[in-house]
């Protein structure tokens, strides 16, 4: 083991590795898959986690549906709840508005149709005005085609699950390990202080 490892103390390096077998769970593949024609997740070479992002993920919903392995935390979440859907929708409204001009029309239909669409495959819980509004949207399909029924569907999910989600076990557990690492952090560094000033010390001597 390399000196900066032994330094540390056993809990720190037990959280470590608690952190990178948690977030290695929730990057797995899941069992259900939404429409890989309506969501693509660009892949990353590395997904980590810092230790200040669960803090974050906890101040506010909009750090946490934007972060990638946050967003993966909370869909593990909802798929327990069986609300998946929501932040499938979610995905694929941002997807569409990276479509291009040519294709957006055909995307815009593949949505309505998968997640809006009274008794659709992924119904999401709108209301029939908004539902109805959306449908007329998709004769402009601009980028702005689907804005009310995703701010909804945003709005319910940080009213309701997100509040779910912070006192889950799941996030709960991704917590701790987080502010334990912070800890050791600080103890670390505290620790190489008194190593240096000891060392100028024992020079001055």
């Amino acid at each position: 083991m390399c000196k900066g490892l032994a330094a540390l103390p056993a809990t720190c390096l037990k959280s470590a590795k608690d952190i990178k077998h948690r977030i290695g769970f929730l990057l797995q593949k899941p069992e259900h898959q939404p429409d890989q024609k309506l969501t693509k997740e660009k892949p990353t070479a590395t997904k980590r986690i810092a230790p200040g992002d669960v803090e974050k993920w906890k101040s506010s919903f909009n750090n946490l549906i934007h972060h990638e392995v946050g967003r993966a935390a909370f869909t593990t979440f909802l798929r327990s709840e069986f609300s998946q859907e929501n932040v499938d929708f979610w995905m694929a409204c941002e997807d569409f508005k990276k479509t291009s001009k040519e294709k957006m029309a055909t995307k815009a239909r593949q949505i309505f149709d998968q997640y809006i669409e009274v008794e659709s495959p992924s119904e999401v819980n709108l209301d029939s005005s908004t539902r109805e509004q959306t449908r007329k949207n998709l004769l402009g399909h601009d980028i702005t085609c689907f804005d009310e029924a995703q701010s909804k569907i945003t709005t319910l999910m940080e009213k309701d699950s997100y509040r779910r989600f912070l006192n889950s076990k799941l996030f709960l557990d991704l917590l701790e390990p987080s502010r334990s690492s912070t800890h050791c952090s600080w103890e670390s560094n505290k620790k190489h202080h008194l190593s240096d000033r000891t060392n100028v010390l024992c020079h001055c001597a």
